[in-house]
């Protein structure tokens, strides 16, 4: 039996950072994100579908830049805003979500809080690349049952790799779909292989949970 099996009526999907400045023409424009959108949707209507949760997880960063990275920090502190709390850019990109964007609450996610975006569906903030660190993540999700993680998302070198092994440390069984994340290239999705990471595809991704949806 392979341990890192997915289990799909246990599963739930995870988004990171897509947000309205990492798409293209913004201040944190990360290629290949604006791209991966439609395939990000797809995802998480088929989640929607097979009633599995959803977490979208996000950045936020304080106008001093004391909550960044300190590698980005001097960008976070320039003149022009970034992922900054109340300005139109930190919300989610609209199409991941089923209906009008929620406004993103920012006080309740830079306390520690879950925001509830609809049935099933919620926000959180990470404060550095992974989405573990120092977030209420784990804890949400062993309250909801879940056991394994698809994840989608912007950047994969830096914060869907980093959240990717934070799970696989959690023994979260976990899956990326290869073709909803930016940045993703051959090695390092090899590398992800190695340590039992399902590499799939939104389509495969939706079959298999709308079987687990039919099934239950």
């Amino acid at each position: 039996m392979d341990a890192t099996a997915p289990e799909w009526g246990k599963a739930a999907l995870v988004t990171i950072d897509v947000q309205v400045d990492t798409l293209d023409g913004q201040p944190l424009e990360v290629p290949g994100t604006s791209a991966a959108l439609p395939a990000m949707a797809e995802l998480c209507a088929a989640a929607r579908s097979a009633s599995r949760p959803i977490v979208h997880v996000v950045r936020l960063y304080l106008a001093d830049g004391s909550n960044a990275e300190l590698s980005r920090r001097e960008l976070v502190r320039g003149p022009e805003p970034v992922l900054r709390p109340g300005t139109p850019g930190r919300m989610l990109a609209p199409e991941l979500l089923d209906g009008p964007s929620p406004v993103l609450d920012d006080r309740l996610l830079l306390d520690g809080g879950i925001q509830h975006l609809g049935p099933n569906e919620f926000a959180l903030y990470k404060p550095r690349w992974g989405a573990f660190y120092d977030t209420p993540l784990d804890a949400h999700l062993r309250g909801l049952g879940v056991s394994t993680l698809v994840f989608a998302g912007c950047n994969f070198p830096n914060c869907p790799r980093t959240s990717i092994y934070e799970a696989s440390e959690r023994d979260y069984r976990t899956v990326l779909a290869v073709d909803a994340v930016s940045g993703a290239y051959d090695r390092g999705l090899a590398e992800l292989a190695g340590i039992g990471v399902h590499l799939l595809t939104v389509d495969e991704i939706e079959a298999s949970l709308g079987g687990s949806a039919r099934g239950a």
